[in-house]
């Protein structure tokens, strides 16, 4: 399986679309969880922290129910949230870092298409993690056989094409897919 699968082929002549995303619960997380490290209360330290990842997952979620809604793939209703919890909707939002995509760089496209950074402040690491940590991002597919899944077990041929039409080299890629090459 391919992310690209769930695309509509240009052939088809029918309108497709996916979603970028960002979102953030913001600076505030950390300098709320330090002020109670500073106190030696780890504790509440790592609720903060916890609070602050959840938060922006439940704003990515619900980013999500509202583009379903947007391009007309989930009336308006109230939000059944066993469905929800379950993920019994039409979509999906795979993130870079996760199986279906492994490759972290690929934030790099997320950051540059949404001006993410001076819009709403998130930057990435050198490692491409995001900074503030409770933040989230990926893509929204609509496609109705889209689903999650993991991406197997990469070979070198395939390694040798993806770092070609990334422009880089095997060993860059090699270093940003290392646990889906062993």
């Amino acid at each position: 399986m391919c992310l690209s699968d769930f695309i509509t082929a240009k052939t088809a002549n029918e309108m497709d679309y996916i979603g970028l995303f960002a979102v953030t619960s913001g600076p505030g997380v950390l300098e709320y969880a330090n002020s109670y490290e500073k106190k030696n209360d780890d504790y509440n330290s790592i609720l903060v922290k916890l609070l602050g990842d959840r938060f922006a997952e439940a704003l990515a979620e619900y980013m999500h129910l509202q583009a379903r809604r947007y391009l007309g793939c989930e009336a308006y209703q109230a939000v059944n949230f066993d469905d929800l919890i379950k993920e019994n909707y039409r979509g999906v939002r795979p993130a870079p870092g996760y199986p279906a995509c492994p490759d972290h760089h690929e934030k790099l496209s997320i950051w540059q298409l949404l001006n993410v950074e001076e819009t709403i402040g998130i930057s990435l690491t050198d490692g491409y993690s995001m900074l503030p940590a409770s933040s989230v991002c990926g893509y929204y597919f609509t496609h109705p056989q889209a689903k999650y899944f993991r991406v197997g077990r990469i070979d070198d041929d395939q390694i040798a094409s993806y770092a070609k039409r990334k422009g880089m080299s095997v060993e860059q890629i090699c270093n940003l897919l290392q646990a889906q090459i062993i």
